[in-house]
């Protein structure tokens, strides 16, 4: 058996010795963190003009926040919509921040975010 294996296997020994580990009792955590990502299923198509029901834009997260909450995802635990890429324009603005594309995104980030703060929150 190799030292790696046998540190591997008298760790768990110890560790079935001891019992069981258990985690603070805080309350954080309980479950893993759920929510939807885009990226999976829509990667980063911006072609709105071709494919405008699938194309990352403030239109695709708001339709599938009220999915979330309709079909009982939100209630079930699933409490975060992750804006994950391909959604800021090409260039930053001058002082060089990233800006929502300005076709796909025309309300701008703050106002996707607090629509789908409110759809949760009521």
């Amino acid at each position: 058996m190799g030292s790696w294996k046998l540190c591997v296997w008298i760790l768990f020994v110890v560790v079935c010795i001891l019992g069981k580990i258990s985690g603070l009792d805080n309350g954080l955590a309980l479950t893993p963190p759920m929510g939807w990502l885009a990226w999976e299923r829509f990667r980063c198509n911006t072609d709105c003009k071709n494919d405008p029901d699938n194309c990352i834009s403030d239109r695709l997260f708001r339709t599938m926040t009220d999915i979330l909450v309709a079909e009982g995802y939100a209630a079930a635990g699933y409490e975060y919509v992750n804006v994950d890429d391909c959604w800021p324009e090409r260039e930053r603005d001058p002082r060089g921040k990233l800006v929502p594309d300005r076709e796909r995104f025309p309300y701008g980030m703050k106002s996707l975010s607090d629509y789908v703060s409110n759809i949760y929150i009521n």
